[in-house]
């Protein structure tokens, strides 16, 4: 995009008219251009799932290199990379300008799940290891609950697997697509629904494995592993003055009461 393009985009555009119909701006008013291209998290989601795609060049997985910004200029404010840190767990290396407003801060660094409520924290991890593991596309739902200064927010996120430099499936494109005033910042979200799909067409999609499993089972009770007994000192065989002095042993002898 040009810096002609740029400006546009952000800056006010007067528009003044000799004849004004009712419904268009009046004389001297001032109007963003939002008001008439408002944001398409479909359209976003399409575009950068086929950029995605248009990396790939018969691979499964695209690499981390491949990508870059002018590749996905209409996506980028809403982009970021992920990187997997732990089984289910990944922070963000990259986040475009909509994320940060979103929490109010700069999240480069941070852990992934803070986007979300604790609550969802556990089926995020569950989403995210299937988009690494399997390796999977998935794309989630949310919702942001209204509240003092918050009015209420959906979104929708894209997550899409990349290889690493070394190979390994470790790194994510992404994107996350709000609708709604921010208000008060941070924006945490709760699930609604995912979705996984594989990467290879026509192939199983497996599930996102739950992230509870097996955490409610009792751990067994420690024991002191048994104490080795000695080994047995040939008959006859030389010992030095340490040896004999471990084959003592400390007897506590009770005294006899005196009699009456």
């Amino acid at each position: 995009m040009s810096k002609d393009q740029d400006d546009d985009h952000i800056r006010p555009v007067t528009m003044a008219q000799e004849t004004t119909p009712a419904s268009a701006p009046t004389m001297g008013e001032v109007v963003q251009l939002i008001d008439f291209d408002p944001i398409r998290p479909g359209q976003i989601i399409i575009e950068l799932r086929a950029y995605w795609e248009s990396l790939r060049k018969g691979r499964a997985i695209p690499e981390r290199s491949d990508v870059e910004p002018r590749g996905i200029r209409n996506a980028l404010d809403y982009a970021f990379i992920l990187e997997r840190i732990a089984p289910g767990a990944a922070r963000f290396r990259l986040a475009g300008k909509h994320l940060i407003d979103l929490m109010g801060m700069e999240v480069r660094g941070m852990p992934f799940c803070s986007l979300l409520d604790p609550s969802s924290r556990g089926r995020l991890s569950d989403v995210l290891e299937s988009v690494f593991k399997a390796p999977q596309v998935a794309e989630i739902r949310l919702d942001s609950p209204g509240g003092y200064g918050r009015p209420p927010l959906t979104a929708r996120m894209l997550i899409l697997p990349l290889r690493s430099d070394l190979g390994d499936v470790t790194r994510a494109l992404g994107c996350i697509i709000s609708e709604g005033e921010i208000g008060r910042t941070p924006r945490r979200f709760d699930i609604v629904s995912d979705e996984v799909v594989p990467v290879i067409p026509g192939a199983l999609a497996l599930d996102p494995s739950p992230s509870a499993a097996g955490f409610n089972e009792q751990p067994s009770p420690w024991r002191a592993p048994p104490l080795a007994a000695p080994a047995p000192v040939p008959v006859g065989a030389a010992q030095t003055p340490e040896a004999r002095r471990a084959r003592f042993r400390i007897v506590h002898e009770t005294p006899e009461r005196p009699k009456d």
